[in-house]
């Protein structure tokens, strides 16, 4: 291979943060590494506990110097908590408080674990605008329903997290509030005008933006008045035309992973990578599913249309540009994120919402209604169990619970009901509403949006399920 050759396979590996199995790097990361790959992405299955997260990180960076991402939002969506659930609840949680100096502060304390276990870029804040409640993939993920409300704690969260070091990832431009598709499965829709884009989806954008965010991630959304039929990330239009220009944005792009079904089931990875870089991504997030041979293969095709003048090559010298730009502000000093001991659950407790009046506990039962998780939540553990040693705690699935036998388990007993984003399962509707026909003093816990509320004794909304929310809410069961 010619040095021409490598220099131009070591701009192609530059753009990618691949993925891998397990909780040690395999030797072809490393490898890869050392020739130029740009970073990785770490997921859940690549964390057991701080101490090794930090070991792998090493590693990573004895190799290169990579770009080391994950998605730790708070609230549902973790990786370092995965397998106990997050100590900080999420931006729905935040919004319902509105205060920005909390929003910091959460943000802030989340930056420090991060970058005590060595990794550089979070891909968070959310900064969709939620308009849709049966929105299946943002939920309590955003901060909320109004353009201005998601802006302000937006930029809030950006400054958090980059005073302590980490780079944000504002995501998903040019917004994933206004959709009913997951596009982890196909390519959602935003059809609005222009006029409402700007006001609306746009707005948190601008924010961040003008906050200094240091990164943007795209959205597998396809928005007909810019992107016609396409996904965003695969559009011109929208990250030259809307974010280089309009917006004015020169940071760093990340695309939203391409193995993605919005990608994968269209152009393909390899066809997907090529086009967004040409659309003008810089970082391109592969995702968990894409192997070494399939990342040998995208390095391949970015390569071959290079050569074949389907991609500029300035377009990737641009990419190693910026990337270069953000690695050195990760080298930079900055100034060390103070300790913000029990903030998690400060935030939890001033967030949680209690209608009614629960009755004093007597032996409660607790039905926990299962909800499938999203794809993008994964499978973190939730529910309310930690806080009520004493308690029967059954899960239930919404189609398969036995009504009656459940009924005469909580026969003169204190019944609760803990439900998750039940607006948008219509099994999980029907299942408390026919518990409450028979049990008009049933407490119900929302843990997800409180879009829907049954005519419960007493209904405790959480803003999210993550392990500070389930607490915050059996304090006010309790009476504490």
């Amino acid at each position: 291979m010619s040095q021409s050759d490598r220099g131009l396979r070591r701009l192609a590996a530059g753009t990618l943060l691949a993925a891998f199995q397990g909780t040690t790097a395999p030797g072809w990361v490393l490898r890869e590494l050392e020739h130029g790959l740009g970073g990785v992405t770490l997921f859940g299955f690549n964390v057991a506990e701080p101490g090794q997260v930090r070991d792998l990180t090493a590693a990573l960076r004895a190799a290169g110097e990579p770009v080391i991402s994950l998605d730790e939002e708070g609230g549902d969506v973790t990786r370092l908590a995965y397998h106990v659930g997050s100590p900080y609840p999420g931006n729905a949680a935040l919004g319902a408080v509105d205060d920005v100096e909390l929003t910091h502060r959460v943000h802030q304390a989340i930056a420090a674990e991060l970058a005590a276990c060595g990794v550089n870029l979070n891909m968070a804040p959310s900064a969709d605008v939620n308009t849709e409640a049966d929105n299946p993939v943002i939920g309590t993920r955003s901060f909320g329903t109004d353009a201005e409300l998601v802006a302000r704690h937006t930029v809030a969260a950006v400054r958090g997290l980059q005073a302590g070091g980490v780079a944000a990832c504002v995501k998903h431009f040019p917004g994933h509030g206004a959709t009913r598709v997951d596009s982890h499965l196909a390519v959602p829709v935003v059809d609005v005008g222009l006029d409402v884009l700007r006001e609306r989806e746009l707005a948190p954008f601008r924010a961040a933006i003008g906050a200094g965010a240091k990164s943007v991630m795209t959205a597998h959304v396809a928005v007909p008045a810019v992107t016609g039929d396409a996904p965003a990330t695969l559009s011109g239009p929208a990250l030259t035309g809307l974010l280089r220009g309009e917006l004015g944005y020169d940071g760093v792009v990340v695309t939203d992973a391409l193995d993605m079904h919005a990608i994968t089931k269209s152009v393909g990875l390899a066809g997907g990578a090529v086009l967004t870089l040409a659309s003008g991504a810089d970082l391109l997030c592969l995702g968990p599913l894409p192997t070494y041979d399939d990342i040998q293969a995208i390095i391949a095709a970015i390569v071959t249309a290079v050569r074949e003048n389907r991609l500029p090559l300035e377009r990737l010298e641009q990419a190693a540009e910026r990337v270069a730009a953000l690695r050195a502000w990760f080298g930079a000093p900055h100034e060390a994120a103070a300790e913000q001991n029990g903030v998690g659950l400060h935030a939890a407790r001033r967030a949680v919402r209690l209608t009614g009046a629960p009755e004093p506990l007597v032996e409660p039962l607790v039905i926990e209604v299962d909800t499938p998780p999203t794809i993008a939540v994964g499978d973190v553990p939730w529910g309310v169990g930690p806080w009520l040693p004493d308690a029967e705690i059954v899960r239930v699935g919404p189609t398969t619970a036995d009504v009656p036998v459940l009924l005469a388990k909580a026969a003169n007993r204190s019944l609760v009901v803990v439900v998750k984003d039940a607006h948008r399962h219509q099994a999980s509707q029907d299942l408390v509403s026919a518990l409450l026909a028979a049990r008009r003093d049933t407490t119900v816990i929302e843990m997800g949006l409180p879009v829907w509320q049954p005519g419960s004794a007493a209904y405790i909304a959480t803003y999210g399920a993550a392990r500070p929310n389930a607490q915050a809410a059996v304090e006010l069961l309790s009476g504490r």
